[in-house]
């Protein structure tokens, strides 16, 4: 390694983030995912210190005694909390920089949800900027998720990336560098975790926490009939007579409780796709549909959009990092992240 490689690392840790609803991801150049964490911060209600962040906080939902309050900054792909998660995001870039020896603050990429306002995009720069960030670019998630899947995003072909994160679907039609067209809707993953716990509430008289919620879908949620039936235990606390109770369930009852939210999914690919532009549609017939985010893991997901589109779908080898690997595919190339940036 060449003295002036070797100083270069040790000045600029370029981190990449994909600031989501659900998790906050976070790439250093050079290194790869450092950081996969739920975006949850739990606090001192009295003092409004800083309990814990991420895996640790998760394990604290639904469990915090009175003195202390889970919050969740980020709502539908953007900050809810605005001091919450730029305590959220200090605390995971002093992580993602802390003993590494880098003498400049990071410069850095952030991914974010197509259908934001021009104030909410400028509320999430304003959060990486005092983390002590340097530099925030902002790429619109489908196109980090295009280039995290290795799309060929510079030629003029057409390319539809669909993400489903927790709280939005985002879906373009990529082109020469750029969105021809997009549409993003507020529904994803945790409508789906909602949409369990109040079937189950009105059907069973059974209330459930979130994080059971997303157990369920996880485990036996599904877009689509399965080849195999799946059943699963569930526990709650039974509403009328206030006490544990205890329910077996089967994957036919949560697809039907997830029927709305996928159809609204179906619905929004199914917009997109009449209001591209037809030579660009051509080209989707022959490249098909990429799926990426957490919702894509849903279990035939891409069964259930393959039959109402008749088009081919194909998810992403590992949804739920594309777009930040994406992002941290452009901190190599300076210029197409100038290009396709946010300004």
């Amino acid at each position: 390694m060449s003295l002036f490689s070797w100083i270069k690392g040790r000045l600029f840790c370029d981190l990449a983030i994909d600031l989501g609803t659900a998790n906050t991801l976070v790439y250093l150049k050079g290194k790869g995912i450092i950081i996969q964490e739920p975006s949850i911060v739990v606090v001192n209600r009295q003092t409004g210190k800083v309990v814990a962040v991420g895996a640790r906080a998760k394990e604290m939902l639904g469990k915090t005694p009175t003195n202390t309050l889970a919050i969740k900054p980020m709502r539908d792909g953007v900050i809810a909390d605005f001091e919450i998660a730029e305590k959220m995001l200090d605390h995971f870039i002093k992580r993602a920089t802390n003993n590494r020896g880098f003498l400049l603050r990071p410069r850095i990429v952030i991914g974010i949800p197509t259908g934001i306002t021009q104030v909410e995009r400028r509320a999430v720069k304003d959060v990486a900027m005092r983390a002590k960030a340097t530099e925030v670019y902002l790429v619109e998630q489908p196109m980090s998720a295009a280039v995290g899947a290795g799309l060929p995003i510079s030629e003029p072909t057409g390319n539809m990336v669909v993400d489903i994160g927790g709280g939005t679907t985002d879906i373009a039609v990529i082109s020469l560098d750029g969105i021809v067209f997009n549409h993003s809707i507020r529904i994803a993953g945790n409508e789906m975790d909602e949409a369990i716990i109040q079937y189950l509430k009105k059907k069973y008289n059974l209330l459930i926490g979130e994080r059971s919620g997303e157990l369920v879908k996880m485990q036996i949620g599904s877009a689509y009939p399965l080849d195999e039936p799946l059943t699963m235990e569930i526990k709650g606390r039974d509403l009328r007579e206030g006490i544990p109770k205890t329910i077996v369930i089967d994957d036919q009852e949560i697809r039907e409780s997830l029927e709305d939210v996928v159809a609204a999914i179906v619905n929004a690919v199914r917009v997109a796709l009449e209001k591209t532009p037809p030579e660009l549609s051509a080209d989707i017939i022959d490249r098909g549909i990429i799926l990426t985010g957490g919702g894509a893991l849903l279990k035939n997901l891409d069964k259930r959009i393959r039959e109402e589109t008749q088009l081919p779908v194909f998810i992403t080898e590992d949804p739920l990092t594309t777009v930040v690997l994406g992002a941290g595919k452009m901190l190599d190339d300076l210029d197409l992240l100038k290009k396709i940036a946010v300004t």
